[in-house]
């Protein structure tokens, strides 16, 4: 059987596309390695289809980051990336950084706690954005166990993103995974739109592009089945809360409100339990005077 990558290397060499793999990690030493190895050895050593491996290390207090390093990773600290603009917080923000950190003009997010990755996790979102020239961005779906059970994840998708989506965006309603932490996208598209820095940031991203690019310019990919570390219910409720807001300001029924928010909920004492939830966001990189700069954009698209 050929590898996936091989017939994506004429398709990469015909429109001068270069790939960059991002993975926003904190606390992630378990399967980072995994993941970064599997790039390395078949995108970059075996077919050149990728041009960089980068992992945005998020605070980490485990070996993520060596982890990521001896398997071959550009590993870059969140906070050392536009500190001038202030810290920011959540995997969203790790994400807006890696636009101005990362070269490529194909930028392929993975979430860096798959346990079961293997190469067409890359290959499968990049292979239309290098047939298709309308397409901008590149949504994965999959299959999602649970507990041992063949399906039964995607929780905070059933609960709160699908019916959001049914009542706010009928027209994404056909979008599979609309919190799949797996997607591609042109640089030139990314960098039109604002990154929700916490867990906001794929609804965000899914409405935001939509509305800029039209559906039309969204595409889906399968990628089989995705194994990864699943949360228990009790962390469930922060995410929920976040896609909630974000979707109601998006809608336009929330004015742009406070940086962050309370999730108000009972402990198994019946004491009040009270947690943050990020709601910042982070602005369209492409207004970014530094971003700009380093990549030779004379004005604002």
């Amino acid at each position: 059987m050929a590898h996936p990558a091989l017939d994506l290397l004429e398709a990469r060499a015909r429109t001068g596309a270069t790939v960059s793999v991002c993975l926003p990690a904190r606390n992630e030493e378990a399967t980072v390695g995994h993941i970064v190895g599997t790039v390395r050895r078949e995108l970059i050593e075996r077919f050149p289809l990728v041009e960089e491996i980068l992992v945005l290390d998020d605070g980490s207090t485990d070996a993520t980051a060596a982890a990521a390093a001896d398997e071959g990773a550009r590993v870059v600290t969140v906070a050392d990336v536009l500190p001038e603009l202030g810290p920011g917080s959540g995997k969203g923000n790790a994400m807006w950084t890696s636009l101005y950190a990362s070269r490529g003009s194909i930028i392929v997010f993975v979430d860096a706690d798959i346990r079961n990755f293997g190469a067409h996790f890359v290959t499968r979102l990049v292979r239309p954005l290098l047939d298709h020239d309308e397409l901008v961005f590149t949504k994965a779906f999959y299959r999602r166990p649970l507990h041992g059970e063949p399906a039964g994840g995607g929780r905070v998708t059933e609960l709160m993103a699908r019916p959001v989506l049914s009542h706010l965006f009928p027209h994404l309603t056909d979008i599979v995974q609309p919190l799949a932490g797996e997607y591609a996208g042109r640089r030139s598209a990314f960098e039109q739109v604002p990154f929700a820095q916490g867990w906001g940031v794929e609804i965000a991203l899914l409405v935001d592009l939509e509305q800029r690019f039209g559906r039309a310019a969204i595409g889906q990919v399968d990628l089989g089945v995705r194994e990864h570390r699943n949360r228990p219910l009790d962390e469930l409720g922060a995410p929920a809360l976040a896609i909630l807001a974000t979707a109601l300001r998006r809608a336009g029924l929330e004015a742009v409100g406070p940086e962050v928010e309370e999730l108000v909920r009972f402990a198994d004492d019946h004491s009040i339990e009270r947690l943050t939830v990020e709601l910042r966001e982070r602005p369209a990189m492409i207004t970014v005077p530094q971003y700009r700069a380093k990549f030779g954009i004379e004005r604002t698209a």
